[in-house]
């Protein structure tokens, strides 16, 4: 029985070794997330490889206030996702920070004191109100306007931020390069933010604009359906989350799925939900790959961002 047990293998790290190298390290290393890390990349690497895998990328917005911000920016602006699904207040930070800066702060500062100074804490990220709501007023609604003006009276989420990715200019917006490399975002909770909330507002005066969310459902319903193989690398929970997963239920699972999550698993959440729970109601195929790498996605991301940058993607049919 011991002679079919494979051994703890000591990491032996190199100022030379690649990201891949270290990842395969750590993996043989058998250290709790380590391991699960490594699996991640080397799960990643596989759906990368398979031709004809459709990948889901799915995220929560507070990473999109940090730098964590470019490692999702280059995964789409390299063609490595193929659908993303995700909240409002993506489109919202993604925007702000194209016009204007967030700044560095601390978990610990006194919030009563940045209220009175208009500034907004998000974690250990300061968001000045003129960064953020003020901002996006005074930018979004000429877009709306003139998406109203030439006839687009009824969108979808992806088609909004379609829209907008087209009409910015800045090369560190995941909206730029999603538009550009016609990378689809589904915001199902298009309402729950900044950007919604100006969308509401734009309706006040116009009250044939309408948002069409149930023509992302459509389009989310033919990219499952006609996609061979479909692979998911999902951060954090919730909505996003929940979107990917409910929807390849209806092609029998997910083949490969990474999850990162912070969440604890013990109260019911989804956003706790390990990844083998999805195999019990069939939104992850019981012979899929499947690893959930528990821990802050500011951290793991960089490291899988740079792992599936060195993987050769082949041409898709």
């Amino acid at each position: 029985m011991r002679t079919k047990l494979k051994p703890i293998t000591d990491m032996d790290i190199t100022p030379e070794m690649s990201v891949n190298e270290l990842t395969s390290q750590m993996f043989a290393s058998g250290g709790f997330t380590a391991k699960k890390l490594g699996q991640a990349c080397e799960i990643l690497r596989s759906m990368l490889k398979e031709k004809n895998c459709t990948i889901f990328l799915s995220f929560p917005a507070c990473i999109i206030s940090t730098g964590t911000r470019g490692v999702i920016k280059k995964l789409v602006e390299e063609k490595l996702v193929d659908v993303i699904i995700t909240t409002c207040g993506t489109l919202d930070h993604d925007l702000a920070r194209v016009w204007k800066r967030y700044y560095h702060g601390d978990f610990l500062m006194d919030d009563a004191d940045l209220h009175k100074k208009g500034i907004n804490r998000l974690g250990n990220i300061l968001i000045p109100n003129e960064s953020y709501g003020i901002v996006l007023e005074r930018k979004m609604q000429p877009i709306l306007r003139d998406l109203y003006k030439s006839g687009k009276k009824v969108m979808s989420s992806r088609q909004l931020a379609e829209e907008f990715g087209h009409r910015i200019e800045d090369k560190n917006s995941i909206l730029y390069w999603a538009s550009r490399n016609q990378i689809p975002i589904y915001i199902p909770g298009i309402t729950d933010g900044a950007f919604g909330a100006q969308l509401w507002l734009f309706r006040q005066q116009h009250p044939d604009f309408t948002v069409d969310v149930l023509k992302d459902e459509q389009e989310l319903s033919d990219i499952v359906f006609t996609s061979k193989k479909a692979g998911a690398l999902m951060i954090g929970g919730g909505i996003s989350k929940h979107h990917v997963i409910w929807w390849n239920q209806f092609r029998g699972g997910l083949d490969y799925a990474v999850y990162l999550t912070t969440a604890e698993e013990y109260d019911g959440s989804l956003s706790g939900a390990r990844i083998r729970e999805a195999v019990s109601w069939g939104k992850v195929k019981e012979s899929a790959k499947y690893v959930t790498v528990e821990g802050d996605a500011t951290i793991t991301m960089p490291i899988i961002g740079v792992s599936m940058l060195r993987a050769n993607r082949p041409a898709r049919d």
